[in-house]
């Protein structure tokens, strides 16, 4: 009974020695987290250029992340634009410092380069160090309201042109597979460097109009042209259709067709991880656990939630673990399908 009783509470010293022994080193680990962020500047690297959507929920985060990371260091954004972001999503992958000062957000569609458009993509998307999505988001395609094609009818029947990015760019992707798919007359002119400037390129006359536009870019950066008519929406690419555009085809309604289905559902799942933010592949775990901490704590920033309402901006966050779930549901497609896809979006 005596050594029972000894190795019971030999048992529980034991246990209690561990708990101590894990509470230091979650408390050194923590400590270690702060000294390196207090007083030091973190980049959010910002894919597209000022003042489209991309940026305009970077800065936001910008704002009131940094008070959730220990130490409390500066979020600084920094706009690296090109080939529709996807200069950012290299850098962030292969150049940008592996210590936990470099974050960053690009296009959507982007983490799917690597998977239908290889030879574009210098990275692999599941690994970097997904923080998270603020929003979901439905995608749409516009023109202004001199062009000929005023609905999803017309984009059928008669050719216009409309304005890109680069490859693997959301206004690329979505114009080349509702042309692929389809059939719609569209031509394709890339090279833009953001939403913005293709938007300028729109009012100018240089293009037609352009696919990828968000819908919280558009009412929060350009509600005169709802209230005026000023562009007319002609189909919208999500999983499931914006209740505030219940009159524009959703992308998916538009097609019986099995393999066609198949194909924009590969493609507008990435809409559930609209506005994707990501940290560098093999940044030190504790400090990877940090940002992703302070990523989802900003999401219920009671102050962010209500400078993105006054923006106009939407918070429906998909949180790090669904990220990397989602990526890895999208690598995990049939290579069939996959091929099929690629030829969606080809030029």
């Amino acid at each position: 009974m005596k050594v029972l009783v000894l190795a019971s509470r030999r048992t529980v010293w034991a246990l209690a020695i561990a708990l101590v022994v894990s509470l230091i080193s979650e408390s050194a680990r923590c400590a270690g987290v702060e000294d390196f962020y207090r007083g030091r500047t973190v980049s959010l690297i910002i894919g597209y250029s000022v003042g489209g959507g991309y940026d305009l929920y970077a800065r936001l985060l910008a704002r009131h992340m940094g008070q959730y990371v220990p130490g409390h260091p500066t979020i600084v954004p920094q706009n690296l634009t090109g080939a529709g972001s996807l200069r950012a999503a290299t850098f962030l992958y292969s150049v940008a410092p592996k210590d936990g000062s470099v974050f960053g957000t690009f296009g959507r569609t982007i983490a799917t380069n690597p998977l239908l458009m290889p030879a574009s993509a210098q990275f692999d998307a599941t690994k970097f160090s997904w923080l998270g999505s603020m929003t979901n988001e439905v995608s749409l395609c516009v023109t202004w309201h001199t062009s000929a094609v005023k609905d999803w009818n017309d984009a059928l029947e008669k050719t216009i042109t409309l304005g890109g990015e680069g490859s693997g760019a959301d206004p690329d992707v979505y114009t080349l597979l509702y042309k692929n798919v389809f059939g719609a007359k569209w031509r394709l002119v890339s090279g833009y460097p953001g939403t913005n400037d293709t938007i300028l390129a729109m009012e100018r006359g240089e293009v037609d109009g352009l696919c990828g536009l968000s819908w919280s870019t558009l009412k929060s950066r350009h509600p005169q042209w709802l209230n005026a008519k000023r562009v007319n929406i002609l189909v919208q690419a999500g999983l499931k259709k914006q209740p505030e555009l219940a009159g524009v085809p959703l992308a998916l309604d538009l097609t019986n067709d099995p393999e066609k289905l198949a194909i924009l559902k590969l493609f507008l799942s990435t809409q559930e991880m609209a506005r994707p933010f990501a940290a560098p592949p093999d940044i030190p775990p504790e400090r990877s656990g940090a940002l992703i901490s302070a990523f989802e704590q900003a999401m219920h920033d009671p102050e962010l939630v209500a400078e993105a309402k006054q923006l106009n901006m939407d918070i429906n966050p998909l949180p790090a673990q669904a990220m990397d779930r989602l990526i890895a549901a999208l690598y995990a497609t049939s290579k069939p399908l996959v091929e099929k896809a690629a030829l969606a979006v080809a030029k």
